[in-house]
């Protein structure tokens, strides 16, 4: 097996291939992990049920989502097992609003990069490296990048905004079952026009203004075209980029590549679905009502 070229103490220190204490008598053997769990093997569902019972006990959603992002650095199987059983209760928490205080206070919080690319407009060059290491042999097929100007409705983070990528990548896993070791979460650093997080000394991002023009789309085109390169059967997903860029960049990008950006065409998705359940409730047709603009 693909395990077996892992030491004990990596199989147990990566989120895709440790189980935690559901590891079997007969896997703990084989891969040398005796004495590194309690001797207790859990199923997954005993898992689950003592996870959620220590979730409960968290006073607020900040810190409920800072539990389950542990556990996300943890143990992915045992995260989505979790959240897919408690989706409803989570979606607010892991994703929209709580993801909000996550990003705005990203830095002062920091304790992992939960599989992240963080790529900076000040050091192009090592843009291939830094996916190929992140992806670390992974067929990565989806792919959420964000240059994190237009984040939900609290406006520009900077390399902050990763969480966004993170997060949206949790919601396809868990609502729509796409494999998580086949995602890669991505930011673009190119600046920042927040001034609280320019004064900020513990700010992880780049420490100027945000970039824009030539320099700011060649930037997120070699982006592209190295993404493509090493994930030819990539879907990119553009996520809260801001007003000035994400409609040009989709444009320039639609007819090359399978791309998709959520604030643009999922916000239209969002108002057809409505139409057409509208129309089917009242048995009218699209073409007969009256629209405004």
């Amino acid at each position: 097996m693909l395990i077996l070229k892992y030491t004990p103490e990596q199989i147990i220190n990566d989120p895709f291939l440790n189980k935690g204490t559901a590891f079997t008598q007969a896997e703990r053997n084989q891969y040398g992990l005796n004495g590194l769990l309690p001797p207790a093997v859990q199923t997954l569902d005993q898992q689950v049920k003592q996870a959620y019972a220590q979730l409960k006990t968290k006073p607020t959603d900040l810190a409920k989502r800072q539990f389950l992002m542990t556990l996300f650095n943890e143990n992915h199987v045992l995260f989505y097992k979790l959240f897919s059983e408690h989706i409803n209760e989570f979606m607010p928490i892991v994703y929209d609003p709580t993801i909000a205080d996550t990003i705005e206070n990203y830095s002062a919080l920091f304790v992992n990069p939960q599989n992240a690319t963080y790529l900076s407009i000040d050091d192009p060059d090592h843009i291939e490296s830094a996916l190929k290491h992140s992806a670390n042999g992974r067929d990565i097929r989806l792919l959420v990048v964000s240059d994190a100007e237009g984040i939900l409705g609290i406006g520009d983070w900077g390399t902050q905004g990763v969480d966004i990528s993170v997060g949206k990548l949790m919601v396809y896993t868990a609502a729509a079952g796409i494999d998580p070791s086949q995602v890669l979460p991505v930011v673009l650093d190119v600046g920042t026009n927040n001034e609280a997080l320019l004064n900020d000394d513990l700010y992880l991002g780049n420490r100027h203004k945000r970039v824009y023009g030539p320099k700011y789309r060649s930037f997120v085109d070699q982006f592209v075209t190295t993404a493509e390169k090493l994930f030819p059967n990539l879907y990119l997903h553009f996520e809260d980029f801001g007003r000035s860029n994400a409609a040009d960049i989709l444009n320039e990008y639609k007819d090359q590549i399978t791309t998709f950006n959520d604030d643009i065409q999922g916000t239209g998705i969002i108002v057809l679905a409505g139409l057409l359940g509208a129309m089917n409730i009242s048995k009218q047709k699209l073409t007969d009502q009256v629209y405004l603009s």
